[in-house]
């Protein structure tokens, strides 16, 4: 993962919105939309899937729609030592979509998806199996206000200083 120090562009920044509002476009018409040539668009995806600006090309999967409603936060406190051990046991868990290491009372967030109210209580249990895992605390989404997004910050990344 990047430390984000790198910076976008306005071109950038242009060709990532176009390719979040189009995401099926070829180089050829991404480059008609933006003004500029082919190769300058290629060069530029190339360079920006590099720096891990973009960082796939896949589609966008919404798990409600695969039969899992049930989105939930799951905090982890993990025992001493045994960050490692504890995600790798996550990481056999396909529910969980993220883990994220925190600071604050708990050592990971996790993402869970579930079928229901039911399978989240199963999947809370295999976590809790794991010797590395001391406890969890459960947060239900129970609506979502604002969705994954990422277009607000395509207008107001930092820009790279002008060259003199």
């Amino acid at each position: 993962m990047s430390t984000g120090s790198g910076r976008i562009d306005s071109l950038d920044s242009r060709l990532l919105r176009t390719m979040r509002a189009h995401p099926r476009i070829g180089l050829t018409e991404l480059a008609r939309l933006l003004g500029v040539a082919r190769g300058t668009v290629q060069a530029r995806v190339e360079k920006l899937v590099a720096r891990g600006v973009i960082g796939d090309f896949g589609p966008t999967i919404v798990p409600s729609e695969m039969g899992y409603p049930i989105l939930a936060f799951v905090s982890l406190q993990i025992s001493q030592g045994r960050l490692a051990e504890a995600v790798r046991a996550l990481e056999e868990v396909p529910e969980i979509l993220e883990a994220h290491g925190t600071s604050g009372q708990a050592d990971l967030l996790c993402r869970v998806v579930a079928r229901n109210t039911e399978h989240l209580q199963e999947i809370i249990a295999r976590v809790l199996a794991s010797p590395a895992v001391q406890r969890t605390d459960t947060t239900i989404a129970l609506s979502t206000q604002i969705p994954h997004r990422i277009a607000p910050l395509l207008t107001t990344a930092p820009t790279p200083p002008q060259s003199e």
